[in-house]
Parts: C-alpha cells; structure tokens; sequence
C-alpha cells in the first residue's frame, strides 16, 4: 500500500539540491568535466571531428557514469561542430542520467525577458530534449534577469548554478564592483540566499547553487561574503591543473566546505583515453577529496 509521504514523492520527486546530496555522499565531492577542446582531443589521439567528439564523449560516459557525483559538459566544445555537435552532447547527457549520474550543462546563459524564457524552456523545461540536472548561469544582467530559469528548476525539480566568483583574473573587474554599499558578488549569494529559504526550512540543501572558484585566494572575507549561510551547494572550478588544492577549498569555503562540489577537468581527463584510466584517476580524486576535506 502507498502511502501519503510515498505519493507526494511520486508527485514531486526530490529536488535538485536533495538529489546533489545523496550523491555527494555516495561519490565523493567530485564533478568530473568533459571539456572536449581540440588540442585534448589531439591528445587522446582523435581527430578534430564529429567521430572523434563522439569517441571522446562516450569514453567519457563509460568512464564516469555511475562512479562520480556528478559530471559537467563544457557545452561550447560540442555546438563548435553544429547540430551534429549537439545530438552528441544530448547522447552524453541521456546516457549519463540513464545510470544514475548527474548532469550539470555548463552553458552560462543569461538574458532578459523572453529571450530567457526561451533558453529556460531549452534546457530546464518538461519537453526540453535530453535535459540535464543542472545548468549554469551568468547573472551580469541583474540576477534578477534569471527569474525564469530559477523558477522553473524548481518547478522541475532541476538546480542552477550561478557565477558568483569565478576563478578568472578579470572576473574580478565585475564581481568585486561595489553598488549601494554590497558586492555585485555580495547580491548574487543574497539572491540565491533567498531563493533557497524555502529549502533551507524543510532542511535540505537548495537547488539554486554558486559558481565560486577554488583559486579566488582571500576574496570571500575581503568581500564580507556569507557563503555558509546561502543554503545551497558551490560548484568549485579550479582544481587540479589549475592551481587549486583542498587547502585553497578549505580557505575559501571555511564552513561552507560540506556543500562544495568540486570540479575537475584537466586532472582528470590527462588520464585518457583509456576507460580504466579516467575510471580510476576519477574514483582516486574523488576519494582522495572526500578524505582531505573531512578531516
């Protein structure tokens, strides 16, 4: 017999920031990328086609599905090859939630109006065609301009992650501009601290999440940034091949840390192409992460 916690669940299945949760917990804080550019595609010893983006991407999913807690496609690799870019990149998406694994689309849209409306329908929407778990957005626009996106991941059940502090020197010329006494980045973590509230309430983990890089150095505290209190998880670029170390984790996010996914591109994909390779040195990061922060 059903009962009534088991039907509303079935109406409403767990959210995007539950879902990150249970899967952090059973992999490990790793996101592992799949950034297909063309001198790693040369790497592995593909060509700079369609055929070889296809090869690479399904090393990919082979490798990954099913042993991390989520993986992020660098979407602009995929749709430099047209159309038949994007039906590999839809492939990888389908096959990778089709085992269990979640998929956090790095697009970086933002707009205004319908034309954001239309790019919330596209990835996040009930009949987009292969959605991921996750996108990621730029809020340059007023993160008020992301109202759409926002509000229909929750309606689906979908996370969003927002740039906030990114590990780009020149970032910094926006994010770190002050505006009626707050950071631009102090308003981007109050907006996805309200817009997580309600999460927070029921004791989950919000599904409005943050971009913060692992080599931003002091610029939380400089900045005066309550990132504990936002509620929501932090997708960490930056670590590995570029500079950043649990130490540099540990600095940044302070208390924040159990709710930072950190994501890996470059350290992990150098183990390809072998299937094993990129298995293992993806379990072992994960691992070996899961193990420095805790302690």
């Amino acid at each position: 017999m059903t009962t009534s916690a088991q039907a509303s669940s079935l109406r409403h299945p767990p959210s995007f920031g539950v879902r990150l949760h249970q899967a952090m917990r059973a992999h490990g804080p790793l996101c592992a990328g799949v950034d297909p550019h063309r001198g790693l595609m040369q790497a592995w010893g593909l060509d700079y086609t369609v055929a070889g983006l296809e090869r690479f991407a399904m090393t990919c999913a082979e490798a990954f599905a099913g042993r991390v807690a989520a993986v992020k496609p660098q979407s602009a690799f995929f749709e430099v090859f047209g159309s038949a870019g994007v039906a590999v990149l839809e492939r990888l998406v389908a096959d990778l939630r089709a085992a269990g694994t979640l998929v956090i689309l790095d697009v970086k849209r933002g707009d205004i109006g319908t034309t954001m409306d239309a790019y919330a329908e596209a990835f996040l929407g009930k009949d987009a065609p292969e959605p991921p778990d996750a996108i990621t957005l730029s809020p340059y626009l007023g993160y008020g301009s992301l109202r759409p996106a926002i509000d229909l991941a929750h309606a689906t059940g979908r996370g969003v992650f927002v740039l906030a502090l990114t590990s780009n020197p020149e970032g910094a010329d926006v994010q770190h501009a002050v505006l009626h006494g707050q950071s631009v980045a102090g308003h981007v973590v109050a907006g996805a601290t309200a817009d997580n509230a309600d999460a927070v309430a029921r004791g989950e983990l919000g599904s409005v999440g943050l971009v913060v890089g692992a080599t931003v150095g002091d610029a939380v505290d400089r900045l005066g940034l309550d990132l504990a209190g936002m509620g929501g998880p932090f997708l960490a670029p930056g670590v590995g091949a570029q500079g950043g170390t649990v130490e540099s984790l540990r600095r940044v996010f302070g208390t924040a840390l159990p709710h930072v996914l950190a994501a890996s591109s470059r350290e992990v994909l150098s183990a390809g192409p072998s299937v094993a390779a990129l298995a293992t040195r993806a379990q072992d990061t994960a691992a070996a992460l899961a193990e420095a922060l805790a302690s």
